[in-house]
């Protein structure tokens, strides 16, 4: 039965479909052949045309005498037997058409023989009658060009009206038999799609379109069960997923507690609040203990004690550190025990940055002291020692002479202690210098800028700066390690090389950065002992805590160059300044 039914809809649109196709070749077809059939006949009644022209010309060039008299024979020869007049010997083309054609040569050629002859005057008295012969011939191609493009006309109406009743047919048709149950069928679907299941669509056929919707009336009557069942099932879900999901609001809230930049007395309060929100917990405390300290209470919703049948408590630790205790007094319902232990670990995370963190601010503090002593101890106090030591010189030397000897001896020692207050005062204010930069500043790059004005301001070289280093990558520590390798390396090219120009570059790969100060000052010999009064052990000291790699190269008369290269990483361990 489905079968039959399927070919009463589907075999009624194929044939009109297969009409209207045929009509369209037919049409088509028709059209091709006779306008390829007319391609010629433009060009022959042009030429055609063009015959009579040269007719005239010729009989002018016999008054006239021209020149160009026998290559007007041969044209007219060319354009009479060209390939457009040739093909009017078709068997397309009317017989008449084709025997006026022969007449027009056999002429012709009559009338060639008395161009070529002596009594070519003849001419001027047959020309006319031979343009009458040419004039009737174009008329009879104009005609015959005319007739076909009527036919063509003729019969591309009538296939053009047969697709168009064809075409309503299947029109009419497929909106009776197709659309309208389908128009039924989309007005039964958003029925169902607004939650109403009580659709039934009346079958007028036994075609594809009539099973297609006895079957939609019993899918919606079986979608109509199951709706009402699922929407029972769904309701106490949702309950269910209402209350998880207060519970995760309620953690979440409490783990962004943890992503403030400084876990404060305030967070907890915050976190002891959310789980006082829960249902089924009345009240809550948080005992935070610390080794010798006084333990910190918090607590929320009331009184919550140790003793009693509805108070819980479950200790706090992290890493197996005991970090405190949670209390809480539990009503009904009863709340999660999952939900329970992740607050447990929220708290205990909190307690534990807070711990870090507050370690850390310590650690940075002592270790803030411990640096300056260090940097104190690396620069004015090596001065000092050796102020010392020429001191003590000074006592034995003076000890030992004769008292009409003693200034004379004592003179250069002297001028050595003077030398040494002055760079140890040198020192310390260069050394303040540096600290000021690191704080105040507001980049590495000003921090160098300044720097490099205040060092110009004691030279007559040239200093020139290439810094394509960004403070974005450096931290704190290196900034400053890098500003004080760049002063003493400086420093040293003013105070010794005796140079025109230094050159400061700092430069950065992937890897690694580069920092070099070149001059072309008087160089040095690298076995020379008093290369540490140059400073280089302390730049060589500074270089390890970058753990990097620090390079001098030196020659007498060349210049030197100092190259530090440090890997480019965020985990380089470097000492804060």
């Amino acid at each position: 039965m489905l079968k039959f039914v399927k070919r009463s809809v589907t075999s009624t649109v194929a044939k009109a479909m297969g009409l209207i196709l045929a009509l369209s070749l037919a049409t088509t077809s028709f059209a091709i052949i006779t306008l390829a059939s007319s391609l010629n006949d433009a060009e022959a009644v042009n030429v055609a045309g063009s015959m009579r022209m040269q007719s005239y010309r010729l009989a002018h060039d016999i008054q006239s005498s021209s020149a160009d008299y026998t290559d007007h024979i041969v044209m007219f020869e060319r354009s009479i037997y060209s390939p457009s007049m040739k093909a009017l010997q078709s068997w397309t083309v009317p017989k008449d058409i084709t025997n006026d054609y022969y007449m027009l040569i056999i002429r012709w050629h009559e009338l060639k023989h008395v161009l070529r002859s002596q009594d070519r005057e003849m001419y001027l008295e047959l020309v006319a009658e031979f343009v009458q012969q040419i004039d009737a011939f174009v008329f009879k191609l104009q005609n015959f060009s005319e007739q076909k493009l009527i036919k063509l006309a003729w019969v591309g109406g009538l296939g053009l009206g047969g697709i168009l009743i064809v075409s309503m047919f299947v029109v009419h048709y497929i909106r009776k038999q197709i659309v309208k149950p389908l128009n039924s069928l989309v007005s039964a679907s958003q029925q169902i799609q607004s939650r109403s299941f009580d659709v039934e669509l009346n079958v007028s056929s036994e075609n594809e379109m009539g099973i297609l919707t006895q079957t939609f009336n019993d899918m919606a009557a079986e979608l109509g069960k199951l709706y009402r069942g699922l929407e029972k099932a769904v309701n106490e879900k949702t309950q269910k997923l209402q209350h998880a999901n207060d519970s995760l609001k309620v953690l979440y809230k409490s783990s962004q507690e943890l992503t403030v930049s400084r876990i404060t007395h305030d967070n907890f309060e915050a976190i002891l609040k959310h789980i006082v929100s829960l249902e089924g917990i009345a009240a809550a405390k948080l005992e935070i203990t610390a080794e010798g300290e006084k333990p910190l209470i918090l607590t929320e919703g009331g009184e919550c004690t140790k003793c009693g049948d509805n108070c819980q408590s479950k200790a706090l630790s992290l890493d197996g550190i005991e970090l405190g205790t949670l209390y809480w007094k539990v009503t009904l319902p009863c709340p999660d025990q999952a939900l329970i232990d992740n607050f447990v670990q929220i708290l205990s995370r909190a307690v534990y940055y807070n711990q870090a963190q507050r370690q850390a601010e310590q650690l940075l503090l002592m270790e803030e002291r411990a640096t300056i002593a260090r940097e104190l101890h690396d620069s004015l106090a090596q001065s000092l020692s050796y102020l010392k030591i020429q001191v003590s010189l000074l006592k034995r030397g003076m000890a030992k002479l004769p008292e009409s000897n003693q200034l004379e001896k004592t003179t250069p020692i002297l001028a050595e202690l003077d030398t040494g207050l002055s760079s140890a005062y040198t020192q310390l204010r260069e050394l303040l210098t540096t600290f000021r930069l690191s704080i105040t500043e507001g980049s590495f790059g000003s921090a160098l800028n300044e720097m490099t004005e205040q060092l110009s301001e004691q030279t007559e070289a040239k200093i020139e700066l290439n810094n394509e280093l960004s403070s974005i990558e450096l931290d704190a520590n290196q900034q400053v390690h890098l500003l004080q390798l760049i002063r003493e390396a400086t420093i040293n090219a003013i105070k010794h090389a005796n140079a025109k120009k230094i050159a400061i570059r700092c430069q950065e790969t992937e890897d690694k950065v580069t920092v070099s100060v070149i001059d072309d000052g008087v160089g040095f010999d690298k076995q020379n002992e008093k290369l540490n009064h140059y400073g280089l052990s302390i730049m060589q000291e500074r270089a390890s805590r970058l753990n990097g790699n620090l390079s001098v190269t030196s020659q007498m008369g060349e210049g030197c160059q100092v190259l530090l290269e440090y890997p480019k990483t965020k985990e380089v361990n470097v000492e804060r300044i």
